[in-house]
């Protein structure tokens, strides 16, 4: 069977991809097997290899899963505008609460090494890296934000604010004595949207 019709959807696929999902957040990459995998999906471990391949190739498939619907932003309206900003950061506010230990997962690939996948991340996160370059190129072209906004300072400042608050949850939870409930997490989109908003804008000469 082509590699075409394997990605149409598929109960089976969902499952082991929801399953590896639990799995690889929930214990190290060298701890969860395939036999674990296959069972918590409810599926015959043969299925992986005919999906994914491998136990890797399932792997980077739930990473891509996770992350291709942030990337696919770039692609579309949300961010014609600066008020975009705001939803692209609700939008991942939202995809990490659901899944909290996803920036955690992907921190220990970049940056300490652990586990597969590090290339294959980096890759994704690049495509991202050229598609926001293209979106500022637009924005600075339609006069929407500053024309020296340098696109890689503007990345970094995006994911920063967009993945600390995920990281450290728990201890920002516990400073405020408060949960990170979706009334919060709307507000701190909202915050956050309009601090790139005003920061962006192009600079008033007198």
């Amino acid at each position: 069977m082509d590699m075409a019709h394997k990605q149409l959807p598929d109960p089976v696929r969902t499952r082991l991809l929801k399953a590896a999902l639990e799995c690889f957040l929930a214990d190290e990459y060298h701890k969860v097997t395939t036999r674990l995998i296959a069972e918590k999906a409810d599926a015959n471990i043969s299925m992986i290899r005919y999906y994914f391949g491998s136990k890797e190739g399932l792997y980077e498939e739930m990473i891509r899963d996770t992350l291709s619907p942030l990337l696919d932003v770039l692609d579309g309206p949300m961010l014609s505008s600066t008020e975009g900003f705001t939803s692209f950061l609700r939008l991942y506010y939202d995809t990490m609460t659901k899944r909290p230990e996803f920036p955690k997962l992907i921190l220990k690939v970049l940056a300490l090494n652990q586990g597969p996948g590090r290339r294959f991340i980096q890759q994704l996160l690049e495509r991202g890296r050229t598609r926001g370059a293209r979106k500022v190129v637009d924005l600075k072209t339609q006069g929407l934000i500053d024309p020296t906004v340098d696109p890689d300072i503007l990345r970094m400042a995006f994911v920063s604010l967009a993945m600390t608050p995920m990281l450290l949850k728990d201890i920002f939870e516990e400073q405020m004595g408060q949960a990170m409930d979706a009334a919060f997490i709307e507000d701190l989109a909202r915050f956050n949207g309009r601090l790139f908003t005003m920061g962006l804008a192009p600079a008033m000469h007198e």
